[in-house]
């Protein structure tokens, strides 16, 4: 457990003011077989449960019970066979001990404790689940079909657990990074073995198993790829090049699965061309527009459309872009070449709560998910709040077959200089990413070493590489 018993304590009281009345189930996650029901990789916990109990053993269940004033931890104690093969873990009642709960009861009472309540017409508060064995006991339980799950997830409970999860704890933050620290050295690992002949899938392995060796994992599978064009570009056998950019998104996950997430382009022979330099120049303005313009009560979509303004206003300075820059981001011509949102909440989650719905997430009645190309993946909107963690990545790509589309059909051929833009379908990628806390009066770079991206940085970095 991260924090004491009375952390996790105070957590589920103000959730049980919000919620106001019924039954909460907070379902932690059992095991997660690969091929075959032995063979189970490093398992992860829900990070809603694990906020609200600490505990990281798979198959329990919390039950909040509101009306009654109890709370409840349900699961089964480990027999004797499962000591043979993993040794003994504590008792069911000692884990709700350790997390600040009075009452325990194995699996089988958590019927008869839904049954009761429903019995008595009590709403029964539950998260949108995301695992199929859930699915089912939920099923089981409630008699509500996997297919309606999500539609009649708990609003109460779901807008209650984002209203707290969002907001950033200063222990929080300082488990944020450590991650960021385990980050730092995949990511200049990754630049120190970036050279041509080296393979992406090599480094993937390397600066993956970095995480692994200090007992944490990736915060997501890494993408590795010369071709930085596609959004996940995950690695493959093919050896870098020479004169090409290697782009590389990767995070850790300590072992109490707080999150980084950093991207870094590389030039694979250590130094950048000028047409390249020429793009990178683009990204790394916009980065670090992000921290001057980033504070509380910004929606962080005008942040993401000033982005936008800056980057079109630059691609028209090398003429691939043209026209008005407020009619050509307002239509979305810009998504040409940042087809993606600036940045996300991160936590516990590098996608923050993604999996409790985007929509409650990161947006609200004043800002609205967008069907736009490109501004419908922007994955938050609403105005920012000190505490927040935000990740801060522009970039700008060159994909081939969204080139061939629009020109084809004449799409934004007011905005772009499609004859110019032929030249660069060979060009990749650029995207650079960091993690931001969002601060009283502004907010800051979470880490407490910087990964080069300025590009003289970069460079100079990559000079002094020794193997």
């Amino acid at each position: 457990m991260l924090f004491d018993k009375e952390t996790y304590t105070a957590r589920r009281d103000r959730l049980k003011r919000q919620v106001k009345e019924g039954l909460i189930l907070l379902f932690g996650n059992n095991d997660a077989p690969s091929n075959y029901p032995a063979n189970v990789y490093k398992y992860r916990q829900d990070s809603s449960f694990l906020y609200f109990y600490g505990q990281h053993r798979e198959g329990l269940v919390g039950v909040i019970d509101i009306d009654n004033h109890k709370e409840y931890l349900i699961g089964n104690d480990i027999d004797i066979e499962d000591i043979v093969w993993f040794g003994a873990v504590d008792s069911v009642a000692d884990l709700a001990a350790q997390s600040g709960v009075e009452h325990s009861a194995p699996m089988n009472r958590l019927e008869e404790l839904i049954t009761q309540a429903r019995t008595q017409g009590r709403k029964i508060h539950f998260l949108p689940p995301y695992r199929h064995d859930q699915m089912i006991q939920l099923m089981d339980l409630t008699g509500i079909h996997p297919s309606r799950q999500r539609e009649e997830a708990s609003l109460e409970l779901i807008m209650a657990v984002i209203d707290q999860r969002a907001v950033k704890t200063p222990a929080e933050i300082e488990e944020i990074e450590r991650a960021c620290a385990i980050g730092h050295e995949m990511h200049t690992t990754a630049m120190r073995l970036c050279r041509p002949g080296v393979s992406e899938q090599y480094i993937a392995g390397t600066i993956s198993g970095i995480a692994s060796a200090k007992g944490c994992m990736t915060s997501f599978p890494t993408i590795l790829s010369m071709h930085g064009e596609i959004m996940h570009g995950y690695p493959s056998p093919r050896p870098l090049e020479d004169g090409r950019l290697m782009l590389c998104d990767a995070g850790a996950e300590t072992n109490e699965n707080y999150c980084s997430d950093n991207t870094r382009t590389t030039p694979i022979n250590g130094r950048f061309t000028s047409r390249q330099r020429d793009i990178y120049s683009i990204v790394e303005a916009c980065h670090d527009h992000v921290l001057d313009i980033a504070r509380p009560g910004v929606k962080w979509w005008d942040v993401h459309m000033s982005v936008a303004r800056l980057m079109t206003e630059r691609l028209k300075e090398l003429g691939l872009m043209k026209g008005d820059t407020e009619e050509a981001v307002r239509n979305g011509a810009h998504a040409m070449f940042f087809p993606h949102g600036l940045g996300h909440m991160m936590g516990m989650d590098v996608h923050d709560m993604e999996g409790l719905g985007q929509r409650y997430v990161g947006f609200d009645d004043e800002v609205q998910p967008s069907t736009q190309f490109g501004t419908n993946c922007l994955r938050c909107g609403r105005r920012l709040q000190e505490g927040w963690v935000m990740t801060d990545e522009p970039g700008i790509y060159f994909i081939p077959a969204l080139i061939d589309e629009w020109k084809s059909k004449g799409i934004h051929k007011d905005f772009i200089n499609f004859d110019l833009l032929e030249t660069y379908k060979d060009f990749g990628g650029i995207r650079i990413e960091d993690d931001i806390l969002i601060t009283a009066s502004g907010c800051r770079m979470l880490g407490h070493e910087r990964i080069p991206y300025h590009m003289d940085d970069v460079e100079e970095f990559m000079a002094q590489r020794t193997n």
